[in-house]
């Protein structure tokens, strides 16, 4: 039985499409954060609404409501850090994406219930995807995953400067074929990078596997591609509601990209 808070639209087109951080939800936790709003603050905000359109191309969509300060379903399930050397939250983060707590004092999940979170909710997303991309496999030789996220364009502690707006993962050509890369990577040319300061998180390095007809990519978007962000956010204006002018022109290389992954995994000429 599918858990409440885990969403699964199956089509038939062979594309999946992840979203795994736009859920806000603490479910019972909420009283052991500092505070709500920051353990909703770093969300990957109106991303099913920008993505509305991918219904009408076919694909299955898998999400969450859940907050990613529960437990974030794109780490390493190990612990480990997928970007060593580099800032980052934990699996259950502790710390907001600016390094402020998260938890009151003595709030923080220990080993003993960071494993139970896994369990309850970790798992239960990698599972879905999992099935999506066997019975997705039962009628086309290839599948793809396109992993969605958005994240705030200025954050000093992540990364340097102003983030482009599109930023392609695809765990440094490991996640998927070499002509799709470059042919997603043109289209963003002049608006986007490939595999630079975002290269995909543990879904696209787990479930990327190009050799086995599973084409795997991440899309981090900064949020400014639809949406206006404040120079300094707070609870008074963050998040701000879709801005219809930018989510329209950020709609059209995001349906440009999601159908170049379609065509790709649907080539049957052996021309990839």
């Amino acid at each position: 039985m599918t858990p409440a808070w885990l969403t699964i639209e199956r089509r038939e087109a062979p594309l999946i499409v992840s979203i795994p951080h736009a859920g806000v939800d603490l479910l019972h936790y909420g009283p052991n954060f500092e505070s709500e709003w920051l353990a909703r603050r770093d969300a990957d905000w109106h991303l099913p609404a920008l993505y509305e359109f991918a219904a009408a191309l076919g694909a299955t969509i898998v999400r969450t409501s859940l907050s990613r300060s529960i437990i974030d379903v794109n780490r390493d399930p190990s612990g480990a850090s997928l970007y060593p050397g580099q800032a980052t939250t934990e699996l259950c983060p502790t710390t907001t994406f600016d390094g402020e707590p998260l938890y009151r004092n003595g709030r923080a999940p220990d080993e003993a219930e960071i494993e139970e979170r896994r369990k309850l909710y970790y798992a239960p997303y990698h599972e879905a995807l999992a099935a999506e991309i066997a019975r997705l496999r039962g009628s086309h030789a290839r599948v793809a995953v396109y992993d969605a996220h958005s994240i705030r364009s200025r954050i000093p502690r992540l990364f340097d400067g102003e983030l482009p707006l599109f930023n392609l993962g695809t765990n440094s050509g490991r996640a998927c074929s070499p002509a799709l890369r470059e042919r997603l990577g043109g289209l963003l040319a002049g608006s986007g990078v490939v595999d630079g300061r975002f290269k995909g998180g543990w879904i696209t390095r787990s479930f990327g596997r190009p050799e086995a007809g599973v084409e795997t990519v991440q899309m981090e978007l900064g949020c400014r591609a639809y949406m206006v962000e404040p120079e300094t956010v707070g609870p008074h204006n963050w998040p701000t509601p879709i801005e219809p002018a930018r989510a329209d022109v950020a709609r059209r290389t995001l349906k440009s990209v999601l159908n170049a992954l379609l065509a790709f995994v649907g080539d049957k000429s052996g021309d990839r």
